[in-house]
């Protein structure tokens, strides 16, 4: 199949590509070393200001409308730049996207705007718990019904953006009578509400400048017209909002290894050993064309996931499938760059050092490689039967 973005997605990929240079990429050794906050904050409402936060979502409650191919475009570009900033944007597109495929007319109002604009600098997600990961029916967190509120207890994991989102989508057990995954339910909590709690900041290998913490509900009360989506309905609309996180992280590990390989074939130019640049050497370009034609295959396999979202039909398995080879073929990416580096590879002053790191939790996050495995199998065993 042919791609032929449209000139809006054209123009959304070029700027993107504008702001990760101009903006993202120069921060983004600093936000790796734990500095730089402030300015990363003000290029997330660069972002939020030229439509990157709720690129999805219709433009009646605030979005861009732009569709998820030039989501796709989008955050591989910016990760390009930084992929401490292009997740924290993927996942703040997932929770407006999240709240237009279920809330109700004020909750779209209201909160899909406030992250569109910029007023949350970012969106949370908090679903993953110590014994709820990749089964998230498995979470113990709590929301009982009290008068005209409901009141949440529990904890959540590796919280994306917890120490500045404006915005908590939370999965809770509403009813611990019901089987597993029956009785869940999802809630919007603001910043601020009394009973939300940011733990401390977890030190990661990767993408540092993006802040992951644990985030406690102690007491946490919140006004029953905070429930999203339907009571006990939580568990499907997780699961079908994972399918399309799935995108972006592919995406992100797009930009990622194109960064890593970009630096690695400039280097490899420039390198000269035994009286001739080692680009030369056949065994270097054979290590070049593998990682390249992967990337191909990558880039590939997400637009065609982003194209099916975009039509309305069924992705879960192209999203999974883009996720992990994306993923994969991006730990191989940033491993070639290092190796063609040689020793300097080995040293943080050279960025491919801070792609492989960024790129490892890839191969994690939003499920883990094995996990897509297992959703990939499943829908063509369904398909077959």
């Amino acid at each position: 199949m042919l791609f032929e973005f449209s000139d809006e997605e054209t123009l959304i990929e070029e700027t993107a590509r504008r702001i990760a240079a101009e903006r993202l990429a120069p921060l983004a050794d600093r936000l790796d070393r734990g500095e730089g906050r402030e300015d990363f904050l003000a290029n997330l409402k660069l972002l939020a200001d030229n439509g990157f936060m709720a690129l999805a979502v219709d433009p009646a409650h605030g979005g861009t409308g732009a569709g998820a191919v030039a989501f796709a475009l989008s955050i591989a570009a910016l990760a390009e730049g930084c992929a401490a900033t292009a997740v924290t944007v993927s996942v703040t597109n997932m929770v407006a996207e999240v709240i237009q495929a279920v809330g109700t007319a004020e909750q779209k109002q209201t909160y899909i705007r406030r992250l569109a604009d910029g007023t949350y600098p970012a969106g949370a997600f908090c679903l993953t718990e110590a014994g709820a990961g990749s089964d998230p029916a498995g979470m113990a967190t709590r929301a009982r019904r009290d008068g005209d509120a409901f009141v949440l207890d529990g904890t959540k994991l590796y919280i994306t953006s917890a120490e500045y989102a404006g915005l908590f989508v939370v999965w809770a057990v509403t009813d611990p009578a019901a089987p597993p995954g029956k009785g869940i339910s999802c809630f919007l909590v603001e910043a601020g509400t009394p009973g939300l709690v940011i733990g401390k900041a977890e030190h990661k290998m990767g993408q540092t400048g993006s802040a992951t913490n644990p985030v406690s509900f102690d007491d946490c009360r919140v006004p029953a017209s905070a429930l999203l989506g339907p009571l006990h309905g939580g568990y499907r609309t997780a699961v079908a909002e994972l399918a399309g996180g799935r995108i972006g992280v592919a995406a992100l590990s797009l930009g990622i290894a194109r960064a890593a390989m970009d630096a690695a074939k400039a280097h490899v130019r420039q390198r000269r050993q035994f009286g001739q640049a080692i680009a030369e050497f056949q065994g270097i370009q054979w290590m070049i064309a593998d990682r390249e034609t992967e990337l191909e295959a990558a880039r590939l396999l997400i637009l065609q996931a982003a194209h099916l979202k975009d039509r309305g039909l069924p992705y879960a398995k192209a999203a999974s499938m883009a996720k992990l080879y994306a993923s994969e073929a991006a730990h191989r990416a940033t491993d070639t760059a290092i190796q063609l580096f040689g020793g300097a590879g080995y040293i943080r002053e050279q960025r491919v050092e801070r792609y492989a790191r960024d790129a490892r939790i890839t191969r994690i996050y939003e499920g883990t490689s094995e996990i897509q495995r297992l959703i990939i199998a499943r829908e063509i065993l369904r398909g077959n039967a």
